[in-house]
């Protein structure tokens, strides 16, 4: 496998990128790895490393660093309530339009490097990134295939709500949601299946019985094995289906 890390140019200064990809048989389909809240490290570097091993072109952005921050580090111990604050706030800085225009300097480094397929692109995001991977596809004709995975903010009354994303993009969408989730109720997917349908979107909306927001990160209290094997399964079959 293939690794770097390097800045990489927004309109807004630099976004630190960690990539990888397999060293053989390429160029290989990108997907953009939109990290959660908890911000860049080694655990979301790991995700990113099993999405390429199976023939992948996987870009992890840092989408804090209009802050100055990358790694946060642990959220628990004495300093953790502080933390958490501090982690919210860079969180609350960020909005679609902001992320959409990080994506454009991403994609323009993928061009121009030869380990990059020139096709169709996927996307992935977790926790409050959910949104931006589906508003990925609204906004990037390329990206034909796009996962929230325990996404918040997924029905809200912007424009770009999520949510209203069936009826702007041809891509596969995939919405994995927890059971026990108070950052994304389950009164949230009634409306968001039904906007979907109404759309004729090629979607899915799947609920993950019994886990908690957080399930698919293997360094989380919240980590179940079998429900974190599912999403993987789910989004290895979206990717090969829609990118090859």
């Amino acid at each position: 496998m293939i690794e770097k890390q390097l800045d990489i140019a927004t309109r807004d200064g630099a976004t630190t990128t960690f990539i990888t990809h397999p060293e053989r048989d390429g160029p290989h389909p990108v997907i953009l790895f939109y990290m959660d809240a908890p911000a860049i490290r080694e655990e979301l570097r790991d995700m990113a490393r099993r999405l390429a091993s199976v023939g992948y072109y996987v870009m992890l952005p840092n989408l804090y660093y209009r802050s100055g921050v990358m790694e946060l580090g642990s959220l628990t111990g004495p300093d953790a309530e502080a933390l958490r604050a501090r982690m919210f706030g860079y969180m609350n800085s960020l909005t679609i339009p902001l992320i959409m225009s990080d994506t454009e300097g991403l994609l323009a480094y993928a061009d121009a490097d030869p380990a990059a397929a020139k096709g169709p692109i996927g996307a992935v995001g977790y926790c409050m990134s959910g949104q931006y991977a589906i508003n990925a596809a609204t906004h990037f004709p390329r990206v034909a295939a796009a996962a929230s995975i325990y996404g918040v903010r997924l029905l809200t009354d912007a424009a770009d709500s999520p949510h209203l994303a069936g009826s702007k993009t041809k891509a596969e969408l995939y919405f994995g949601c927890a059971e026990i989730d108070h950052w994304a109720p389950l009164e949230m997917l009634p409306p968001l299946r039904a906007a979907l349908a109404e759309a004729k979107a090629t979607a899915e909306v799947e609920l993950y019985p019994g886990v908690e927001h957080g399930f698919a990160f293997p360094q989380r209290a919240a980590y179940n094995r079998d429900a974190a094997e599912r999403h993987w399964e789910r989004l290895f079959a979206l990717f090969r289906r829609r990118l090859g």
